[in-house]
């Protein structure tokens, strides 16, 4: 019984081909390297997804320096300083 109700679930969730090239086109409009591009210039919906997923390892190395950053600055000023307080807040 249980596998029949995991595949009624999945079946249930199952996107439709016009969903799925609604997302990618969405995601197109989020990738510089892929919006740069003319409308005419075909591109797979793999690639989308390839240049999606560096796209979000180049964002992540991004916080993670810019989080570094803060953190020597923060260890550079008065802990008890206002500065101090607003890097705080910027890196919770």
């Amino acid at each position: 019984m249980s596998n029949r109700r995991s595949r009624q679930s999945s079946s249930a969730t199952r996107i439709s081909d016009d969903q799925i090239i609604d997302l990618v086109s969405k995601l197109r409009q989020f990738l510089p390297e892929i919006r740069e591009r003319r409308r005419s210039d075909k591109v797979s919906a793999s690639k989308v997804l390839q240049e999606t997923c560096n796209y979000i390892r180049k964002l992540h190395r991004e916080v993670d320096n810019i989080s570094d950053r803060l953190s020597l600055l923060l260890d550079s000023v008065d802990e008890d300083s206002q500065e101090a307080a607003v890097i705080r807040n910027l890196l919770m």
